[in-house]
């Protein structure tokens, strides 16, 4: 007669729950990620009490974001290089840092209106993508412009869940303080 014994069979329940428990928590990020959208912008806006044209000279030029970006300043031995004319559609800034919190691209101007400048953002490191931004100049008045960034983010699944959560934040947060830096800069330049 066999006789099973009750903690071997309590214990094999306790292992399955757990292994159940586990296959859940692994399949549940991926399975969120098909609910979330794949594509977000960002856009934040800044009233800057300077003539829309100094402005727009000022951000359109890639080299001047040695001064206001948060991103370029997160490395003091970074130097970005910029390739074609500053400024003008083609140019090209391309940069390389030790610190994977800055990593590896480059940034192209695609296009330029008297309103507005498109870049196209490629990160080779700690991720490869592409993303798109503008920087949109609008007159509020002789003296005052609204600087409006936008950041176009597009991720494939399964990375679209990390993007959207913390990306998002993360490229909000820091392009505000981008835009308080250009703020600083114009209007204590005005005041010289």
């Amino acid at each position: 007669m066999l006789i099973s014994n009750p903690l071997k069979n309590n214990g094999m329940k306790i292992l399955k729950r757990i292994g159940i428990a586990i296959v859940i928590l692994i399949a549940l990020p991926f399975i969120i990620a098909l609910f979330i959208p794949r594509t977000y912008t960002v856009s934040v806006s800044e009233t800057i009490n300077r003539p829309k044209q100094v402005v727009f000279d000022y951000v359109r030029i890639l080299d001047n974001q040695k001064q206001y970006s948060v991103w370029v300043m997160a490395d003091p031995n970074l130097n970005p290089v910029i390739t074609g004319t500053d400024g003008a559609v083609g140019a090209i800034q391309k940069w390389n840092s030790k610190m994977d919190e800055v990593g590896e691209g480059e940034q192209e101007i695609i296009a330029l209106t008297p309103d507005r400048m498109d870049l196209e953002i490629r990160f080779k490191r700690p991720f490869e993508s592409t993303s798109k931004g503008a920087d949109i100049v609008k007159s509020i008045s002789e003296n005052q412009t609204l600087l409006t960034v936008e950041f176009y983010s597009k991720e494939s699944y399964p990375m679209n869940l990390p993007s959207y959560i913390f990306g998002r934040k993360m490229v909000e947060k820091d392009q505000a303080k981008n835009l308080k830096n250009i703020k600083r800069i114009l209007e204590q330049e005005q005041v010289k």
